[in-house]
C-alpha cells in the first residue's frame, strides 16, 4: 500500500492557486486533499468552483462528475436539502447516450432515499447501477448502498455478502480515500452491529493500515476509534481501548459522541475507576445515547440493585428489536441470578439463547455462559459445565480474556457445587491470573472476600438474597429451603462475618464484592 502525503498535497495545490487560478481538475484533486484533512468547509466550495470550470471549458462529463462528489459529500454530513439540489442540477447534463453516467446520477438519488430512511425504494437502484458501474469507485458505492439498504430492511446477512464485495476493490487500492474510508467503517459497523466480532476485529486492523497511509488523515479517526476502542477493550487492552475512546470523544461531534462516552465508561467500569465510569455514562447521556446495560452494572456493583433492575426493565420494554437486546438480556439474567430470582433469569438466558444466530460466536458465547450460571443457580450444577467449557472455548477463540475468565469462575462454581474443590480451586486460580493481568481490581477484590469470608456456598446464596432486601420467607422460597433452615444459615452468617443484624450484614455483602 502506498503512502499518500495529503498535507503537502494540500500545501503544493493552494500554494499554486494564490499564484494563478487552479484548473478544475486540480480543484477536483484540492477538494479531496481538503476533505482528507478535516477542512469539511473547504470540500465543498472546490467542487462548486470545479463543477463551474469544468461546464466554462464544455466539459459536461467532467462538472457531471464534480457535481456527483458534491452531492455525496452534502449527503455524508447530513445536507440532504442541499444535497437533493444538486442532484437535480446534475441530472439536467445527463448525455442521452451514456448509461454509465446515468446510472451515477441515479445513484445518488438511491442514496438520497436510503439516507431520507426509504431503503425498500433505494435498494433496487443501487441493484440496477451495479448492472452499470464500471469503474471502481461506482461499483463499491452501489454495493455500499446495497449492503445498507439490506440492513436496514433486517437482511444482515446479505448485507454483509455485499459489503464484503465492495471491500475487494478497497483492499486492492482501487477507489479514492472518500468511498475507502466509508467502506471501511460501513462494514465494520454492520459486523459489530451483527455480532460479528472475529470480521470486525479483522476489518479494524485493516483499517488501521490503511489510515497509516493517508498521513494527515482526520475523517474516520472518529466514529471508528469507537469501534476500535471496543475491539481494544474484548481483547483486553484497556489502556489502549481507553485512549481511543477518549480520542474519539475529543474528534466527535454532539449527537454522534454519545457512543465513544459510552464505550469510555465501559473501559473505566471494568478498570475499577467508578467515578470516572459515572462521568463518562452521565456524557454519553447527555448526548442521546441509552446508557444500558452499562450503567446498570455500575449501579449494581454500588449496591443500587434496585436502580440497576428498573433500568435494565425499562430498556428492555422499550424496543424488542433493539441490536442491544442481547447485552441487555445478558445483564439482566446476571442480576436475576445475583438475587435468586430464578423465573426471570430463566426467562431472559431462554430469550438470548433464541437470538444467539449460530454465525455469531460471539453470541452463542454470550448465550452458553448465561444459560449455564442459570442452571448452577437452579441447582443443575452438572448441566451447567458443558455449556460453561463451550461459552469459555468460544471466548478464547475470539480472544476474549475478560469474559473467558469469568466464564471459568462460573465453571469452579459449578465444581464447588458438586463437590469438586480441586477443580474449583484451579478455575479461580486461572481467572485471577487473567484479571491480575488485565487489572481488574474490582473482580480480583471480589475474590478474595469470597475467599475471606469463610462462608458455604449456600450461605453465600443467602446473603446474596439478604443483600437484595428479602424475608426469610423469600430466600426459603427462592432456594427451596425451609424457613428454619435459612434461619440457620443467616444465623451462622452473622457469626461468620462478626455482624449482629441484616443490614450489617447486606453492607459487608456490597463492601466486599460478594452480591455477584
Amino acid at each position: 500500500m502506498e503512502q499518500h502525503d495529503w498535507p503537502a498535497e494540500y500545501a503544493e495545490l493552494t500554494a499554486a492557486g494564490r499564484r494563478a487560478p487552479l484548473p478544475p481538475a486540480d480543484l477536483d484533486r484540492l477538494a479531496v486533499a481538503a476533505f482528507v484533512l478535516g477542512r469539511d468547509d473547504e470540500v465543498a466550495a472546490y467542487r462548486e468552483r470545479a463543477y463551474e470550470e469544468h461546464l466554462a471549458r464544455g466539459d459536461v462529463v467532467a462538472a457531471l462528475r464534480s457535481g456527483f462528489w458534491l452531492g455525496f459529500h452534502l449527503q455524508q454530513h447530513g445536507e440532504l436539502a442541499r444535497a437533493a439540489g444538486w442532484q437535480a442540477r446534475i441530472e439536467r447534463l445527463i448525455p442521452e447516450d451514456s448509461p454509465q453516467l446515468a446510472g451515477m446520477v441515479a445513484m445518488a438519488d438511491a442514496a438520497l432515499r436510503m439516507n431520507s430512511g426509504d431503503p425498500a425504494a433505494a435498494l433496487p437502484l443501487f441493484e440496477q447501477n451495479m448492472g452499470w458501474a464500471t469503474e471502481p469507485d461506482a461499483i463499491v458505492l452501489a454495493a455500499l448502498g446495497r449492503g445498507n439498504c439490506l440492513n436496514m430492511l433486517g437482511r444482515g446477512a446479505e448485507a454483509l455478502k455485499a459489503l464484503d464485495e465492495a471491500m475487494v476493490h478497497v483492499t486492492a487500492s482501487q477507489v479514492g480515500p472518500e468511498v475507502a474510508g466509508m467502506a471501511y467503517c460501513s462494514v465494520i459497523a454492520l459486523c459489530m452491529n451483527l455480532y460479528d466480532i472475529r470480521r470486525a476485529q479483522e476489518w479494524t486492523q485493516a483499517l488501521t493500515g490503511w489510515c497509516d497511509q493517508q498521513s494527515g488523515l482526520v475523517p474516520y479517526r472518529g466514529a471508528c476509534l469507537v469501534h476500535r476502542a471496543q475491539i481494544l477493550q474484548y481483547r483486553g487492552a484497556w489502556s489502549d481501548a481507553a485512549d481511543a475512546a477518549e480520542d474519539a470523544c475529543r474528534r466527535l461531534s454532539a449527537g454522534t459522541v454519545g457512543s465513544a462516552w459510552y464505550r469510555l465508561a465501559e473501559v473505566e467500569r471494568r478498570r475499577g475507576h467508578a467515578e470516572a465510569a459515572e462521568r463518562a455514562y452521565l456524557s454519553a447521556a447527555a448526548d442521546g445515547m441509552d446508557v444500558q446495560p452499562g450503567l446498570a452494572l455500575l449501579r449494581a456493583g454500588q449496591g443500587r440493585v434496585d436502580v440497576a433492575i428498573a433500568g435494565l426493565e425499562r430498556a428492555l420494554a422499550e424496543d424488542s428489536f433493539s441490536p442491544n437486546r442481547p447485552m441487555l438480556l445478558a445483564a439482566r439474567a446476571e442480576l436475576a441470578v445475583s438475587g435468586g430470582d430464578r423465573e426471570t433469569a430463566r426467562k431472559a438466558a431462554a430469550e438470548l439463547t433464541e437470538l444467539a444466530r449460530a454465525d455469531s460466536p460471539y453470541l452463542q458465547a454470550m448465550a452458553a455462559s448465561c444459560e449455564g450460571a442459570v442452571r448452577i443457580a437452579c441447582g443443575d450444577p452438572q448441566g451447567a459445565i458443558p455449556l460453561l467449557r463451550r461459552a469459555w472455548s468460544l471466548w478464547q477463540q475470539l480472544d476474549m480474556p475478560y469474559e473467558g475468565a469469568h466464564t471459568r469462575l462460573l465453571v469452579g462454581r459449578a465444581c464447588r457445587a458438586l463437590g469438586d474443590v480441586d477443580a474449583e480451586q484451579m478455575e479461580i486460580d486461572s481467572a485471577r491470573a487473567v484479571f491480575e493481568r488485565l487489572g481488574a481490581v474490582v473482580d480480583l477484590a471480589a475474590l478474595e472476600s469470597d475467599r475471606g469470608s469463610g462462608l458455604s456456598p449456600r450461605e453465600l446464596e443467602v446473603l446474596r438474597l439478604l443483600a437484595t432486601g428479602a424475608t426469610n420467607r423469600a430466600v426459603a422460597d427462592r432456594l427451596f429451603l425451609s424457613e428454619r433452615t435459612v434461619a440457620r444459615h443467616v444465623s451462622n452468617i452473622f457469626v461468620k462475618l462478626g455482624v449482629n443484624s441484616r443490614a450489617a450484614a447486606t453492607a459487608y455483602a456490597y463492601e466486599n464484592g460478594l452480591t455477584g
